[in-house]
């Protein structure tokens, strides 16, 4: 891993000097984010656990009427913690094992709702396109060992937890989905959200194990807020982002799964924009570190066969919907990501910006509809 550049940030903060770092990070990031104190728990948890802990707070201006609506958010992004090779039962094991160790100090930073990352039970091995042993990995949203877990931590810390996994829907003839569970701070279940757009893009092979998911853009009420899941891919298509945000969203998770050499250069763009676009927070999670499997695959795209995908580069981060975001976690190690917002700040901006009452749902709903059909004409004007 020495090879892999730790984050942006540290390459700012080595080169920029002082007296101009705090103008780049402005333009760079928007609005300061303040830096928030880390609890002696936390710091002797990452510490003896070895991953990253960092707290921040994104400012929103106080108002007359309204009592702030504060929520923290966790994120926590991490590696795989045994060899893709040893039994599917130990891997879920100690994924299990790691996950509450880190949620351990979410809690000691009152986290009140957190979101794990794609698929986080298991290696994401989706590029093999081998079944055996990686579907032994899916099991039910609703009563698997995974959920029952999440539960019973989600009631003891009073968190709401987001947790996707690879389901195995067994009231449906066994079919598999990609599917993120919410579970309520109480520890009740909430409900699940399917991945709506699934990638064929590279080692990216994902329909050979599930498709799209059916049920639309729900938004789960929850005891601190309104939220939703827009698994990975969705992030590049901005009318999935659009849907959870006209059915209510407050906060829009993007637990993700992607590597450098792919798709790092929008990493930073997407979450953001979405944010900007539909008046929400927007937070991005992505795995770290580089997953290697027993036999070769190859991307359809003439390169030689390999046995990884490359480098998971992490970099975790929260967009507000006033364009300023946090900075992002670590590029190459496990961590936690805490953010203290204020909802109140989603509608401050619809009221400054205008763009629900300017975003013209009409024309667009007749573009999209006229646009579906097998028959559509593109609206080109030509010279006579």
């Amino acid at each position: 891993m020495a090879s892999e550049t730790v984050s942006l940030e540290a390459i700012l903060e080595e080169h920029i000097p002082a007296e101009k770092l705090a103008e780049v990070k402005r333009i760079l990031y928007g609005a300061p984010t303040e830096t928030l104190p880390v609890s002696e728990e936390s710091q002797a948890l990452s510490s003896s656990k070895d991953f990253e802990v960092q707290a921040v707070r994104i400012p929103c201006p106080t108002e007359q009427l309204r009592a702030p609506r504060i929520v923290r958010i966790g994120l926590i992004q991490n590696k795989i913690v045994l060899p893709t090779t040893a039994p599917v039962l130990d891997q879920l094991t100690a994924l299990h094992t790691r996950i509450q160790e880190i949620i351990k100090a979410a809690a000691a930073e009152k986290v009140n709702v957190l979101c794990l990352q794609e698929a986080w039970t298991m290696p994401f091995a989706f590029c093999t396109r081998e079944k055996y042993p990686w579907l032994e990995f899916a099991e039910s949203a609703e009563t698997g060992i995974t959920t029952k877990m999440l539960q019973e931590v989600a009631k003891q810390y009073a968190m709401v937890i987001v947790s996707p996994i690879l389901e195995r829907d067994e009231e449906h003839q066994d079919t598999i989905w990609n599917t993120a569970v919410v579970v309520d701070a109480d520890g009740s279940f909430v409900g699940k959200h399917r991945k709506n757009h699934i990638p064929r893009v590279g080692d990216f092979n994902e329909s050979t194990y599930y498709m799209e998911g059916q049920d639309g853009h729900p938004v789960f009420e929850t005891r601190y807020g309104r939220i939703a899941i827009n698994i990975c891919y969705g992030r590049h298509h901005p009318l999935n982002w659009a849907g959870f945000g006209l059915n209510g969203a407050e906060i829009v998770f993007n637990p993700s799964a992607t590597v450098g050499a792919l798709s790092e250069p929008m990493w930073a763009i997407e979450a953001r924009n979405a944010a900007i676009a539909n008046s929400y927070y927007a937070c991005a999670i992505n795995r770290v570190g580089t997953e290697s499997f027993p036999n070769e695959f190859s991307s359809g795209d003439g390169k030689p066969a390999h046995k990884d995908f490359g480098h998971f580069y992490g970099s975790s981060y929260v967009a507000a919907p006033n364009g300023s975001r946090t900075p992002g976690l670590s590029r190459t190690r496990d961590g936690l990501l805490v953010t203290e917002v204020d909802l109140n700040l989603c509608r401050q901006v619809k009221d400054k910006w205008c763009f629900p009452m300017t975003q013209r749902l009409d024309m667009y709903a007749s573009l999209f509809e006229a646009a579906s059909s097998p028959d559509y004409e593109r609206q080109i004007v030509k010279a006579e």
